[in-house]
């Protein structure tokens, strides 16, 4: 099932439920692409990274990638395009520079480089936004202003995201020159993307460096420093979050689940989900 809807400011809306899709060589707008059910495999460049149930990105204009979807679930997602002079109008409007902080709306408004493409969960007020969206698709009611609104409330949601998720732990890097600073963020990105694209495989430290293009020891401080956390604490939170989905969403059993999301102990892993959820697994589902 596909479903395209396209706005009078240019969004274009498509809603698609399929098992196999494969789309080359997409660019030239910004793409909202909102994962919710099964993984969607994303080429951005040369990056290759998989959206997981309960996620999104958002691409910039300029990044020329394909999306490929090759799954024995159905996956269930919902992408946006953006043509990108809607998008420079939308960063200098006035709801814009009230929604966010002064500084931040700012810097948005004066900025050179493109937006950094990260996954990132969807949760909160996005998800809201998201998901009445998609009600209003399913019911069939398509009036322009109520979709536009919905779509205008979850980019100011998405930018408060990137606000926290990118500006201020990029600030807080110890770095003296702001490019090191850019930098240093777009590498950590792509280390902490590739560990959520391949939270199943057993991943070695080496080579999430490799991946980033840091070495082991700078990946290890650096990390911390931007997400209060050590890459390995952060896979597993990322194998504890997929393990929530499994147990809400499956009948698969907690063994089986322990070895879908890649850890190798039972036992290490009820504790961990316990002491993460207050809850055991059994009791969760």
């Amino acid at each position: 099932m596909k479903y395209n809807k396209t706005l009078v400011n240019g969004a274009e809306i498509i809603r698609e439920c399929t098992y196999n899709s494969v789309c080359h060589d997409l660019t030239g707008k910004y793409a909202l692409h909102v994962v919710l059910t099964g993984e969607v495999n994303f080429t951005i460049e040369k990056r290759n990274i998989t959206l997981v149930p309960g996620s999104f990105i958002f691409i910039n204009p300029g990044s020329c990638y394909t999306k490929e979807i090759a799954s024995e679930e159905e996956v269930n997602m919902l992408s946006v395009l953006f043509e990108p002079v809607f998008i420079q109008g939308f960063e200098c409007s006035s709801l814009f520079k009230e929604y966010l902080s002064p500084e931040y709306s700012v810097s948005f408004y004066h900025r050179e480089t493109p937006l950094l493409e990260f996954i990132c969960p969807l949760l909160g007020d996005m998800k809201f936004n998201v998901m009445q969206l998609i009600k209003q698709l399913e019911t069939e009611n398509t009036d322009p202003l109520v979709l536009e609104e919905y779509l205008n409330h979850a980019l100011l949601d998405y930018y408060e995201l990137y606000e926290t998720e990118v500006i201020k732990r990029e600030a807080s890097l110890p770095f003296l020159n702001g490019n090191t600073k850019t930098e240093i963020m777009r590498r950590l990105s792509v280390a902490r993307d590739y560990m959520i694209s391949n939270y199943k495989e057993r991943i070695q430290l080496d080579k999430i460096a490799q991946i980033s293009c840091l070495s082991v020891n700078h990946l290890l401080r650096t990390f911390k420093q931007a997400y209060q956390l050590s890459p390995h604490q952060f896979l597993t939170k990322v194998r504890l979050h997929q393990a929530k989905y499994l147990l809400r969403n499956t009948d698969f059993p907690v063994s089986e689940i322990v070895d879908i999301v890649g850890f190798e102990c039972p036992s290490s892993f009820i504790r961990l989900f316990r002491n993460s959820f207050n809850v055991t697994p059994g009791q969760y589902r």
